[in-house]
């Protein structure tokens, strides 16, 4: 006969021990800290819990150790492209790991940030991963409150509340300017959506460039609270050809701005990057498929994710990285879109 099929949450970790031919305390082990076990003993334990459907038990496990095996992750949109590689080195890099990610949506809202933060602090985290550096003082607070790991990212400051991990927004603007000066551009537009300080920081990036360069004017400025789209992109430079319309180059807070842009220029051809350059934020994959190719500067978004869960995981383990600061910088891919022909 076959063995005996009993229900997930009464199986007990010694009958899984016994299948296993290991020591409880051997098997226990492997459901904390896998990685102290022989390749031999994590496989064996592993196929006797999933044979005998053994599931264990986090909510008696975090009121032992006071702690989950749960790592937060708090973003501010789930419909943004530019999340995406940032999730897929998170999940990449706790894939081979024993900590499962609970995700949530903060909506660009930092109270409802701070919603949520209280909300993981009940459930006592393994860990945090929380999207820039702009809390309120209550969200500081919580974040410094808890007994775990946290990593900011997205962003580059001098205090974070634990460990943080991202780039210089105003700097990455001020390159992307730069290199627009150097082709020879002078009249350089500004275009930002949703204006949420990491948006913020792009445009006084942007202004820092111009007034350095004497060529600041407050008409080549536009922006809107609402949210980025490609559409809204061609809205935004009508606008601002009606405002100014001597200006020969954009930058664009966002890449789908930037893809508007693109096509309200071919509707009213004017010709790019002779007439009119074009720079974007983010450098999402449309960016190099597009006709002309658009410049703009790449963020190292994947690298970013994978980096910070793989600092929340070493620091969980003993191993606390020695930089609690991490830059990863910026890249200006500069594309047809605003290289001129010489």
């Amino acid at each position: 006969m076959g063995r005996k099929r009993t229900r997930p949450d009464n199986i007990r970790l010694t009958e899984v021990a016994e299948l296993a031919g290991v020591s409880p305390i051997t098997a226990s082990r492997f459901f904390r800290n896998p990685e102290a076990l022989s390749i031999g003993k994590r496989v064996r334990v592993e196929s006797a819990a999933k044979e005998l459907g053994y599931v264990p038990n986090l909510a008696a496990r975090a009121l032992a150790s006071q702690r989950t095996e749960v790592i937060g992750v708090l973003i501010p949109s789930f419909t943004n492209n530019v999340f995406s590689d940032l999730l897929r080195g998170i999940y990449d890099a706790f894939e081979s790991s024993r900590y499962s990610i609970q995700l949530a949506n903060t909506r660009y809202s930092i109270l409802e940030e701070e919603k949520l933060l209280r909300l993981f602090l009940a459930q006592k985290p393994a860990g945090l991963i929380v999207t820039g550096i702009d809390q309120t003082p209550e969200s500081r607070i919580i974040m410094q409150s808890v007994d775990c790991p946290i990593v900011q990212i997205m962003e580059i400051g001098p205090d974070p509340v634990d460990m943080i991990i991202g780039f210089s927004h105003a700097d990455a603007a001020q390159a992307a300017i730069t290199h627009l000066l150097a082709q020879g551009y002078r009249r350089i537009g500004f275009l930002g959506a949703r204006m949420d300080p990491r948006v913020q920081r792009r445009l006084a990036g942007y202004q820092a460039a111009m007034k350095a360069a004497s060529l600041f004017d407050s008409r080549l400025m536009v922006t809107t609270p609402l949210p980025t789209s490609v559409t809204l992109g061609g809205t935004l430079f009508a606008d601002l050809l009606a405002k100014a319309p001597d200006t020969d180059a954009v930058f664009c807070a966002n890449d789908d701005l930037a893809l508007g842009v693109l096509f309200e220029c071919q509707r009213r051809h004017i010709a790019i990057p002779k007439q009119m350059a074009i720079v974007g934020f983010n450098d999402l994959e449309f960016m190099a498929s597009a006709v002309p190719t658009l410049t703009s500067v790449r963020t190292n978004r994947y690298e970013m994710g994978r980096n910070a869960a793989t600092m929340v995981i070493e620091t969980i383990e003993g191993r606390r990285p020695e930089q609690p600061i991490v830059d990863l910088g910026f890249t200006v891919i500069e594309r047809q879109s605003s290289v001129r022909e010489p």
